[in-house]
């Protein structure tokens, strides 16, 4: 019994190490993924953020990459070729791609000039038009019964008309597309003793929305035209004396060609209700 009573008994606790199941080495796995995660999800945001023409370049440079023929060498060293800097045309793409880029910016311009329109000329936007044809945009400055855009039988824009070239001039004075301006007059004809007639009109009215556009900031190189049609090209043909056919066009080009559009190439612009017009409307 005393021998039983002055046992020692030795317990012996094996202790793991690492953790097991309750370690920490699967935080380090986790959070390689999620970085590789976040690094994806950032290239894809880069790249939605490059235009349709810059992706199909670098796609079209990556399908004839060889790493056999062209190891050790770097993309950056056409970075220029694929992003079109200065001195690269868009020769170089596909012409359906070429052609579907532009008419892509030319709606991405057409919303712009629309949102700065209903921001800063809200009350008189309904004489401001904007459409896209296969040529550019085509921004329109149309007269409206008791509201012209000149002062009657002259060149001589009204305020109106001055803050509306204002808000067009501060949003094409940074785009590089060539850009022509064209006028047009009513059916009205002048007195018979008149030197002048519609043709001298719808020219000095085109003149002065030039001038205008290049005191708010428009480069005069980027002119190609800028002429006067008189009645010739009608907005509303059923009424060719409708005061909404006085009006000045600010085309926006973006050709696929070289040759810009004329007046008569261009696309008809968009039928109107016609609205009767008294004989006095001003010029």
């Amino acid at each position: 019994m005393s021998d039983q009573k002055g046992k020692i008994i030795i317990k012996r606790v094996k202790k793991i190490s690492g953790g097991g199941a309750h370690g920490g080495s699967w935080k380090v796995a986790y959070a390689d993924f999620v970085t590789a995660m976040m690094a994806f999800f950032l290239l894809l945001w880069l790249l939605s953020m490059v235009s349709t023409e810059k992706r199909a370049r670098m796609a079209t440079y990556f399908k004839s990459f060889s790493i056999f023929q062209q190891s050790g060498t770097s993309f950056m060293e056409k970075s220029s070729e694929m992003f079109n800097q200065a001195g690269e045309s868009e020769d170089k793409m596909s012409p359906d791609m070429s052609g579907k880029g532009q008419q892509q910016k030319a709606e991405e311009f057409k919303e712009t000039i629309k949102e700065a329109i209903e921001a800063k000329l809200g009350d008189i936007k309904d004489q401001v038009m904007v459409d896209v044809f296969e040529g550019g945009v085509r921004i329109q400055l149309v007269d409206k019964a008791g509201k012209p855009m000149f002062d009657v039988g002259s060149s001589d824009p009204t305020p109106m008309a001055s803050r509306i070239m204002q808000v067009i001039g501060e949003q094409v004075k940074n785009m590089p597309n060539p850009v022509s301006v064209e006028g047009h007059t009513d059916a009205l004809a002048f007195n018979a003793s008149a030197i002048r007639g519609n043709w001298e009109l719808s020219t000095e009215r085109a003149l002065t929305a030039k001038k205008q556009l290049e005191s708010f900031g428009l480069n005069p190189g980027r002119l190609t035209r800028v002429a006067g049609y008189a009645d010739t090209v009608p907005f509303i043909k059923e009424d060719p004396e409708d005061p909404r056919n006085r009006r000045i066009s600010i085309i926006l080009l973006f050709p696929e060609k070289d040759a810009p559009p004329s007046a008569s190439q261009s696309p008809a612009v968009p039928k109107v209700n016609p609205v009767p017009a008294p004989a006095a409307l001003p010029r």
